[in-house]
């Protein structure tokens, strides 16, 4: 029994989905959306309890891409501010600020510490002016950028509690990709020159958000398309029913029951290795196996409701030490005073982990007493200060840029593209390390590829004007193979 016929249906409700829906039901099509979740977002939305509002770890939004930039602000009007940009890294008992400043890291760590950095950098630019070598892992990279030093003091240790493996196990893929352009000499020039850094995207100074959390940018998106089309939330697809080349329908499995939904497009940002476990027929065993070989960092994120009107004056605060089980703190009042009731703000721990380890394990009142004991030996607040608390576990986060993971997303996307009505988009969908910017492109991308092939696969009869008309509803053909 069929329970929808659409021209394109979206796995997933991320950024990346729900782009994608926006821009189909935009160009008429009729979109059918799924997301398993009972809200969209995915790890870019906000969470409310009793007046407060939080986000799963704050999300800025920052893009180089004017059309982007562009998509944002329109369809965000009037509930942006302007977030400058203050961060700091907590390490051996002092603050430091990120980006590096030059003096602070100078009289924070010694000036017998900053002469060896600097001489280990400078080693390294002799080092590699002689004969470079192959950069494979985030330590051979982070070395020949800034040196040993460096990469023992900031790096190593915060790559690690953040990854979960040794850095010369995660690949330079991420950290090229997530600090291109900045080196120890772009760090300083910053710090002296004072140049705004909009070009290096870790040195960005200020940033828009939407005053009620990142989330309202998933929420508006979803208000768009539901004026068109459809959003199931609670929905997980199960099975991904294909003939040779073509996607047919899917299974999902909803509150109400199981439905099989026909599409014409398919667009999937599920998790990579998901939508390789769930195709029907099953695909060959090295492509499972491939799938198999990749990984995802988990988090959970511990939210502490605050009775005091604010306790730092940070977007950030990046805590590397292994002694202290967060990772990163933000306090969302201080990116919009709406994040809050008045008087009231919002701690935000985010603790990276894998599902079914200690911390995922643990239960919540644990992780909200825990994170109130570090945060009080810190000195940040006292334990009467917390009014309320509140845990939120978000399973594959990241994926995990492990050494080889190229390698393996290649047999799946080489697989997957003999499908000619599944596009594929997205962080987890690509497997790949996408800031929200680049996720909401991506899918927009894959919504153009899925409206181009759908119309180059239209019998010439049905064209007019050398375009085809976008059916209401159905789930068409693909073409013959």
């Amino acid at each position: 029994m069929v329970n929808g016929n659409y021209h394109s249906v979206v796995l997933g409700g991320g950024l990346t989905g729900l782009a994608a829906g926006y821009v189909l039901s935009g160009a008429g099509c009729a979109v059918g959306l799924f997301e398993q979740d009972d809200t969209v977002g995915g790890l870019s939305k906000t969470v409310v309890r009793g007046g407060f509002r939080f986000d799963l770890g704050g999300h800025r939004f920052f893009s180089k891409d004017e059309t982007i930039d562009r998509f944002v602000r329109d369809l965000m009007q009037g509930e942006l501010v302007l977030v400058p940009r203050k961060s700091k890294i907590y390490l051996r008992g002092k603050y430091f600020d990120y980006p590096l400043k030059a003096l602070n890291a100078m009289f924070g760590m010694g000036i017998a510490t900053t002469a060896k950095i600097i001489a280990d950098y400078l080693g390294e630019r002799i080092r590699h002016t002689v004969k470079e070598t192959e950069k494979l892992s985030l330590e051979d990279w982070v070395v020949s950028h800034f040196g040993r030093t460096m990469f023992d003091i900031y790096f190593k240790e915060y790559s690690e509690k953040v990854w979960g493996i040794d850095c010369k196990r995660i690949s330079v893929d991420w950290v090229a990709q997530r600090i291109r352009g900045l080196s120890l000499a772009a760090a300083i020039k910053n710090a002296v020159f004072k140049f705004s850094g909009r070009d290096i995207p870790s040195l960005v100074d200020q940033f828009i958000y939407p005053e009620l959390g990142i989330g309202r940018i998933a929420d508006r998106l979803k208000e768009e398309i539901e004026k068109r089309s459809t959003v199931t939330t609670g929905a997980r697809v199960e099975r991904v029913l294909h003939t040779g080349a073509c996607v047919e329908a899917v299974e999902v499995r909803t509150p109400g029951g199981w439905q099989l939904i026909e599409g014409e497009e398919f667009i999937s940002s599920i998790p990579l290795p998901q939508l390789v476990r769930i195709l029907d027929p099953a695909p060959p065993a090295d492509v499972i196996r491939a799938a198999s070989e990749l990984k995802f960092r988990d988090l959970v994120v511990v939210a502490l409701m605050i009775d005091r009107k604010r306790v730092t004056d940070l977007t950030w605060l990046y805590i590397p030490e292994q002694k202290i089980p967060f990772g990163r703190i933000h306090e969302p009042t201080n990116w919009s005073e709406k994040m809050a009731p008045p008087g009231k703000t919002v701690l935000v721990m985010e603790f990276f982990c894998f599902k079914g380890d200690r911390i995922w394990n643990e239960t919540d009142e644990r992780l909200i007493a825990l994170s109130a004991e570090h945060l009080e030996r810190l000195g940040f607040i006292t334990r009467k200060d917390v009014i309320d608390g509140m845990v939120v576990r978000a399973p594959k986060a990241y994926p995990l840029f492990e050494i080889g993971y190229a390698e393996r997303s290649a047999v799946l996307y080489d697989y997957l593209g003999r499908f000619e009505n599944l596009h594929i988009a997205g962080r987890v969908g690509k497997f790949r390390y996408y800031n929200m910017d680049h996720a909401i492109a991506s899918g927009m991308e894959a919504a153009e590829q899925a409206l181009k092939h759908s119309a180059a696969d239209a019998p010439a009869a049905k064209r007019k004007n050398g375009k085809r008309p976008l059916p209401a509803a159905g789930p068409g053909k693909c073409a013959a193979h």
